[in-house]
């Protein structure tokens, strides 16, 4: 994953990141959380009526310099040229989101990231039940917390990784994968859809979220959800608040 304007130390300082570069898997948690508190995931754009870019130097300029945030594509895609220069070997890998009432597309992208001699799953760009930190591919069947949030990594006989959230007490799916490489050219059709589609979410409703190191902040609409420690807070916003929550809430260039 390759733009001519990617700067690794402008990147580490738009996520506030101060530390190691070595390609070891305490360096990919703190990178990937490091992205994740600072860079949102929204769909800004789609509500504007455009269609995501999938040029990487578009991508860099939006989320590094504007500075704005993006979907699953764009963090996802951002993150891969950090791991990129610092030396990290990783692949692209296409999931299946699986919190529709019926089987969709895989248009989710997420990361297989090599470390430490394991692979682990990394995903910025997931929204609300993304996963906070790396998960090994190889710890299935295990309860794994991340601070307030649990997960759950598991396979079946085809090879298929499903990845669950523990949600109002009980096991939610999320997405399923394999580990099939995909190239970045591969995901052009989902964004296209994603950006366009009546049906796509993103279409429909405005969403951002910001991850924060004790929750989250969710905009669905005009509801702002705020999760602290486990408990959660609602507020309806009329436009202007809308406004000002983009600006001071999720720190967005808007």
């Amino acid at each position: 994953m390759y733009a001519s304007n990617f700067v690794l130390d402008d990147y580490l300082n738009r996520i506030g990141y101060h530390g190691p570069r070595d390609a070891s898997a305490a360096t990919l948690a703190r990178l990937m959380r490091a992205q994740l508190f600072t860079v949102p995931f929204e769909n800004l754009d789609v509500q504007a009526g455009k269609i995501v870019s999938m040029t990487p130097e578009d991508i860099v300029q939006k989320i590094v310099y504007q500075p704005r945030g993006g979907y699953c594509y764009e963090v996802n895609g951002l993150f891969a040229m950090a791991l990129q220069a610092l030396g990290f070997s990783y692949t692209f890998l296409a999931a299946r989101p699986m919190f529709y009432p019926v089987r969709r597309p895989k248009t989710h992208m997420v990361l297989c990231v090599r470390a430490d001699g394991r692979d682990w799953l990394c995903d910025l760009g997931f929204g609300s039940y993304g996963i906070r930190a790396p998960l090994a591919l190889d710890a299935l069947d295990s309860d794994i917390a991340q601070d307030h949030d649990r997960f759950r990594l598991s396979r079946d006989a085809q090879g298929v990784y499903l990845l669950q959230a523990w949600v109002d007490g009980e096991w939610a799916n999320q997405y399923g994968f394999d580990l099939h490489p995909q190239e970045w050219i591969d995901f052009a059709p989902a964004n296209y859809l994603n950006s366009t589609h009546p049906e796509a979410i993103f279409v429909q409703k405005l969403l951002v979220v910001r991850h924060t190191p004790r929750g989250r902040h969710i905009l669905l609409g005009e509801r702002l959800k705020t999760i602290e420690d486990g408990v959660s807070q609602l507020r309806e916003l009329d436009t202007a608040e809308v406004a000002v929550a983009l600006r001071e809430v999720f720190a967005l260039a808007v």
